[in-house]
């Protein structure tokens, strides 16, 4: 009896006789749960018996239909308006967690605004300053306010950072996103080496072109989609499910020993950058 399916492109696929398995307290926050890959992060977390704060900043009408999807699942979620770069914001955030599910233990980054496309010459520090307090300080702020608590509750926990190919690959007007994501980086990795004693993991994820409300013109307009994907490697964008498939993973006790790293997810579209050169 077969045991598998082919894929797509031909190629058989067994299927996993496992599933991933997370500790029987934990409880997860994902900030930027109500859209893109912070929502499926947060509805496959809910899915997978795990409690889940959902942040989002503007749109509470979306954030209630991830938390109403997961309930609808038996799950347990709610949706909280949260400013990540904002450091009373995402005390309130965790207070609200704590009090209704517990010493949250799972923290994913997924917050964050993208590129201006302003070049350095002509950006204001307002609008420097904005997009680095939502990719770079949020991430900040979030972490030290997870790991304070798990000193106090003596427990070990994971986070996933959500960077991106660009944390490497600049492009001319990124100066404030691609330097946030480089940051970023850095942060995971350093606080990586810091918490490894306490058994806090730390990993990113660098995801290049997703379909998200990030690539919205791509999303509304076939033909540009077309274009950005013949340059990709591997024949197409990536899907958020896929994105949220790697964060399960990195958050499970399947990656117990994965700490430190950041895992490119890009079908190989940022291998490309020195071709014909």
């Amino acid at each position: 009896m077969s045991n598998g399916t082919y894929d797509t492109f031909g190629c058989y696929q067994r299927m996993a006789h496992h599933t991933l398995s997370f500790g029987q307290t934990s409880v997860a926050i994902v900030t930027g749960g109500e859209s893109g890959i912070g929502r499926s992060a947060a509805i496959k977390l809910g899915k997978a018996d795990l409690p889940v704060a959902l942040t989002y900043f503007a749109d509470e009408g979306r954030a209630n239909a991830v938390v109403a999807e997961i309930t609808d699942s038996g799950g347990r979620a709610v949706a909280v308006r949260t400013d990540v770069g904002d450091e009373q914001s995402v005390e309130a955030l965790f207070d609200l967690a704590e009090e209704r599910f517990g010493t949250v233990d799972l923290l994913v980054n997924s917050a964050g605004l993208n590129m201006t496309g302003v070049m350095l010459r002509d950006m204001e520090l307002v609008q420097f300053d904005r997009l680095m307090r939502a990719d770079l300080y949020g991430p900040f702020l979030t972490c030290r306010r997870m790991v304070r608590a798990l000193d106090g509750a003596n427990r070990g926990g994971r986070i996933v950072n959500i960077s991106s190919i660009h944390e490497r690959a600049p492009r001319a007007g990124g100066v404030d996103y691609d330097a946030a994501k480089g940051g970023l980086a850095q942060l995971t990795a350093t606080l990586a080496l810091e918490l490894a004693p306490k058994r806090v993991a730390v990993n990113g994820i660098a995801p290049g072109m997703i379909l998200t409300p990030m690539n919205q013109s791509a999303l509304d307009h076939p033909d540009e989609l077309r274009r950005k994907e013949m340059a990709i490697p591997w024949g197409r964008a990536g899907t958020p499910d896929e994105v949220a498939d790697l964060i399960l993973f990195l958050l499970s006790s399947a990656a117990d020993y994965i700490t430190g790293t950041t895992v490119t997810i890009d079908g190989a579209l940022s291998l490309t950058v020195a071709q014909g050169a």
